[in-house]
């Protein structure tokens, strides 16, 4: 189905309420194409809503790239610069080889040995926030684990993680006032520059971390190793941290939930699913069509970009019962939060270990956890974040 509606859906204006979800809602169950005229992308795009259609944009046989870039804003007239060079917006033989190098530090194992950290971070975090005021977890809370988590893996040293966990507020909420002493731009540089002199640190002195193997690699220049790490920065911690604060959202806002995950009736896995569907930080994944291509009825031609909106699938009535309820004990749960296809998030598996440990540590020490405020949501078009969750956590 095509609409007639013409809006600019890269407007981030449309997603600081939620009147999102019932856009992305009617957009999805009437598997409706929409036409964005040139406004935040130079040339416009189309978008597509349902789970099957995002999932079909998405899919490995599916004739699209990343290579130009998978934000909006870009095309292939104004294609990404790292495009062929970072993970992200790379394809065939160069994302393999990147997927080779990076994947073994960021896979299930890395990640099982990596829960005692998390473990670590939370019960911190608790010790300071337990039976006292008011705790945002979207600040206190949602950042410190995965940035802690990512900078163990980068081999960033302890007293630079700070400095980094604001760089990265700034490059991905940018558009938000909350962050407006930098740019995104700025904040980008910034950890660009960072990256470059670690990577010299680590040419003298090699680590069992990522850079120390990204250097290791004679293929890749000191920018292609630059260009990976940030793409590893910004990826574990952009999107977890927004699920890690929508997981407690849900504890506070799902009867019994707390509860029933500290006497084992749930399995942690299943909610965590669910907390990544429900949640689905990645707002939107952009591809652009390398051959013509028919989608959802329209022909296309070479070099269109579509943007597949991933958290509208993930609601997609026609994919979900009751798709806004969180339900902790939903199978099952073909959510696309990760993406889809060869493209499928590689750091999932570290995401899905840090929210199962935030909820295990959260059911052993705490009693109730009581919303204060609605949270309010950041401005932006690249995360669906939270922008404040104001709660109280009380103990055991």
């Amino acid at each position: 189905m095509q609409t007639t509606e013409t809006v600019d859906l890269g407007d981030p204006d449309l997603y600081t309420t939620l009147d999102r979800h019932a856009r992305w809602r009617e957009l999805a169950a009437a598997d409706a194409m929409v036409w964005s005229e040139p406004g935040s992308s130079p040339t416009g795009f189309w978008s597509v809503f349902s789970h099957r259609a995002c999932s079909a944009v998405l899919a490995p046989s599916a004739p699209f790239t990343s290579e130009y870039g998978m934000m909006i804003g870009f095309d292939r007239d104004h294609p990404d610069n790292s495009g062929g060079r970072m993970m992200v917006v790379s394809e065939q033989e160069q994302h393999r080889k990147l997927r080779r190098l990076i994947g073994p530090l960021l896979s299930r194992a890395a990640a099982q040995k990596l829960a005692e950290r998390v473990r670590t971070e939370v019960s911190g975090v608790l010790d300071r926030v337990l039976d006292g005021g008011v705790c945002d977890v979207a600040t206190a809370i949602g950042p410190r684990i995965p940035a802690a988590v990512v900078c163990e893996i980068l081999g960033v040293p302890a007293e630079d993680q700070d400095m980094l966990i604001d760089l990265t507020n700034h490059a991905f909420g940018g558009e938000d006032e909350l962050f407006d002493g930098m740019t995104p731009r700025q904040a980008h540089t910034e950890i660009l520059v960072y990256f470059d002199e670690l990577i010299t640190a680590r040419r003298k002195q090699p680590g069992d971390d990522l850079v120390s193997t990204l250097v290791a690699d004679d293929g890749l220049t000191t920018d292609d190793v630059v260009l990976n790490c940030d793409n590893v920065l910004i990826g574990g911690n952009e999107t977890t941290r927004h699920a890690i604060t929508g997981a407690v959202h849900a504890l506070a806002t799902t009867p019994g939930l707390l509860a029933e995950l500290r006497d084992g009736s749930l399995d942690v896995d299943t909610v965590v699913d669910e907390v990544l569907r429900w949640t689905s930080p990645a707002m939107h994944v952009l591809r652009v069509s390398t051959a013509d291509v028919t989608v959802n009825g329209r022909d296309l031609p070479a070099g269109t970009p579509v943007v597949a909106w991933l958290p509208a699938a993930n609601r997609d009535p026609a994919e979900f019962d009751d798709p806004d309820a969180f339900r902790p004990g939903r199978k099952p749960n073909r959510h696309i939060t990760f993406g889809h296809g060869l493209h499928h998030c590689l750091g999932s598996a570290l995401a899905r270990i840090e929210l199962s440990m935030v909820l295990k540590v959260l059911a052993e020490r705490v009693s109730r956890v009581e919303l204060v405020a609605d949270p309010t949501w950041l401005r932006a078009i690249v995360v669906q974040g939270y922008r404040e969750l104001p709660v109280r956590f009380t103990g055991r």
